[in-house]
């Protein structure tokens, strides 16, 4: 009688333990693309540029890691088999969302919280049916499933998703299909921007950009006012699932966009998206700190993009991130406003672009331009915009004529940037978190151990 009597006072002390370490409240931040090589140069341009004392957010975190990216079908990993491995701790194909690869459907860890009475919500930088957030609602033999992908959201039942705009809402044609009725009929109010968004009492919200004409929200260096920025984001999902499910919530916040200006081999807006991520974490950070024994902050990457380095064979010792401070357009701003002078009648000559490039870009004012630099530009202008016979680059999100290329080539050499390819690398990606049960993420890890980790520290 004794032994049982102690047995139970065990039992209830573990429970009362347990429950007391167990977080009600989980950030999980993913930087789409965000390798060392983002973090070391946006940390050296908050240090050089903007004169701020301390660290990013994330590297203020207590523990700092790694972990390994591949894939099943290749060392170096898509974002769908990456999202899938971060939200499910399963590997699958390249390509392949929320399925192994004999497409076997997985559980995320969003669906195993939501299912044990947490709230839910999604935010990224892109679509919301991109991969990445796709991977924590969907089961999908490919990742461009758009439409299918959409019908899996409206049946998640999660509270809060947010992202520049559905794909899934036309077919191929360009024909509107049935997915925004299948959103109304399973109680998801779809609003556009923060005002639309103060207008609904709804439980169920899907948050979409102002802007129609783009899948995911403008770079925060082309500084677009009326639309969404990550942040506005983060904060109106922290608001949303702080009314509607209070006692514990689980979000994922994604800057997808990182990724965007990566392949595009763009290092001021990669500097400048990895800031905007950031200053997100910041809103969790500030919550962490009013709930300290209540929270659990998670921060990878899906993958690396772009093999950034902070060093290339021109500047040598010598790299200056300070010059991207002068870039006040994205790579994709630009190479679509030179497409607009190619279809406009007014006829640019060489000393109009370069007063333009002084102006949007520093070169000739602030960053310097040798002879030889000089002459190779005006080369390729006098092909793209006069002769008209230049050769386009084709990147995974943008066509980037030759012009476009040589001045961010030139950008990038400057500065100190050094780049390996336009896709993704197999670099190992960093980890950093804080809170309840912060230090299981100390040891290097797989990207498949990091939602297995959080599901134990929450108790399942």
């Amino acid at each position: 009688m004794k032994f049982r009597f102690l047995t139970s006072l065990i039992i209830v002390c573990a429970a009362i333990i347990a429950q007391a370490t167990t977080p009600k409240y989980i950030f999980y931040f993913i930087g789409d693309g965000m390798g060392p090589g983002a973090v070391s140069v946006t940390e050296a341009y908050r240090r050089m540029v903007l004169g701020l004392p301390g660290h990013l957010n994330m590297l203020s975190l207590p523990v700092a890691s790694t972990a390994t990216t591949y894939s099943a079908s290749s060392p170096v990993t898509d974002s769908a088999a990456a999202g899938t491995a971060l939200s499910s701790g399963h590997k699958t194909t390249n390509g392949m969302l929320g399925m192994t690869p004999d497409s076997t459907s997985v559980v995320s860890m969003a669906e195993t919280l939501h299912n044990n009475g947490f709230g839910i919500g999604l935010v990224t930088s892109v679509a919301p049916d991109d991969a990445t957030p796709a991977a924590f609602y969907a089961h999908r033999p490919h990742r461009s499933m758009y439409y299918e992908i959409g019908l899996d959201a409206a049946a998640s039942g999660y509270e809060f998703i947010a992202g520049g705009n559905l794909r899934g809402l036309k077919d191929k044609n360009g024909t509107p299909t049935d997915l925004m009725a299948t959103l109304r009929t399973n109680e998801v109010a779809v609003v556009r921007g923060l005002e639309e968004l103060k207008e609904t009492t709804s439980r169920k919200v899907l948050l979409l950009n102002t802007d129609t004409t783009d899948v995911k929200i403008a770079h925060a260096i082309d500084s677009i006012e009326s639309q969404l920025t990550l942040s506005q984001m983060t904060q109106a999902c922290l608001d949303h699932l702080l009314t509607n499910s209070p006692d514990r919530f689980f979000m994922m916040v994604e800057g997808g966009s990182i990724d965007h200006a990566a392949h595009a081999n763009d290092a001021a807006t990669v500097v400048i998206e990895t800031l905007a991520f950031d200053k997100a974490l910041g809103i969790a950070i500030d919550f962490y700190r009013a709930h300290p024994d209540e929270t659990l902050i998670v921060v990878t990457a899906d993958h690396e993009t772009g093999g950034m380095i902070f060093a290339n064979q021109s500047m040598h010792y010598f790299a200056r991130p300070d010059y991207l401070k002068f870039v006040r357009q994205s790579k994709d701003r630009f190479t679509n406003e030179c497409k607009a002078i190619l279809h406009s009648r007014r006829v640019w000559t060489w000393d109009d672009m370069k007063q333009y490039l002084s102006d949007n870009m520093g070169l000739y004012t602030h960053i310097p331009v040798s002879e030889a630099d000089d002459a190779t530009l005006q080369e390729k202008f006098q092909r793209t915009f006069e002769l008209r016979n230049s050769a386009d680059k084709e990147g995974l999100y943008n066509s980037f004529n030759e012009f476009s290329v040589g001045v961010f080539d030139l950008i990038n050499r400057a500065a100190g940037i050094g780049w390996v390819t336009g896709d993704h690398s197999g670099t190992m990606v960093p980890v950093y978190a804080a809170g309840v049960g912060a230090y299981r993420f100390a040891p290097m890890q797989d990207n498949t151990e990091i939602p297995q980790k959080i599901l134990r520290i929450a108790g399942f």
